[in-house]
């Protein structure tokens, strides 16, 4: 049986970041709640390509490591997706490398929707930033969303609430998966840009 294929994407900005912590706990929690063969797991760490979204945003064109990263989100069969949380919403890197998505890559996708943030109180965050964003972009967004505040990494803590909700959330990213036939993987010939965009200039 051919492998699924897991892309998970971390808007983290420093290194080492809490962020791609959270989000390689999330994907690990998923490979372990698969049945059968373990999905392929691919991690798009979006700092290393800030340069080229900008870029992208600006001239309507990716350069080739945004755009073998823009590919494997469009061909993923399921996605991870983690954002620290600045003013009560996600990132700007995050939010702008969705912004120059394929319209429809996510038609159907599972995404676990999950963030970073110094405190609980920005838990909402998840709710009213998030998971409308990608309900937007046609996603299957899991029911339960995973918020990581600074107190859920000291300790004990870190095998309490928040392990508990990795889990829970994994194994229904990972169920979401499972129904769903393989995603097709994406045309590396396509155009990123709509021609009638160039013409438009």
């Amino acid at each position: 049986m051919t492998a699924r294929r897991l892309v998970v994407v971390s808007a983290g900005l420093t290194r080492p970041s809490s962020t791609r912590l959270l989000a390689d706990r999330l994907a690990a929690a998923t490979v372990a709640a698969a049945d059968g063969t373990p999905p392929e797991v691919r991690v798009v760490e979006l700092r290393e390509l800030a340069h080229d979204i900008t870029n992208h945003l600006l001239t309507g064109f990716a350069p080739a490591a945004l755009a073998d990263a823009l590919d494997a989100v469009a061909s993923a069969d399921a996605l991870i997706a983690v954002t620290p949380i600045f003013s009560a919403s996600y990132s700007g890197l995050f939010k702008s490398f969705f912004d120059v998505l394929e319209p429809g890559a996510l038609t159907g996708t599972p995404v676990l929707i999950a963030a970073t943030a110094g405190t609980a109180r920005h838990s909402l965050a998840l709710e009213h930033a998030l998971r409308p964003l990608f309900t937007y972009l046609g996603a299957v967004v899991v029911p339960t969303a995973v918020l990581a505040a600074g107190d859920d990494w000291a300790g004990a803590q870190a095998r309490g609430p928040l392990h508990a909700r990795i889990d829970r959330a994994a194994g229904e990213l990972a169920r979401e998966m499972a129904r769903r036939d393989p995603a097709a993987a994406a045309d590396p010939f396509a155009l990123t840009t709509v021609f009638e965009d160039l013409l438009a200039g």
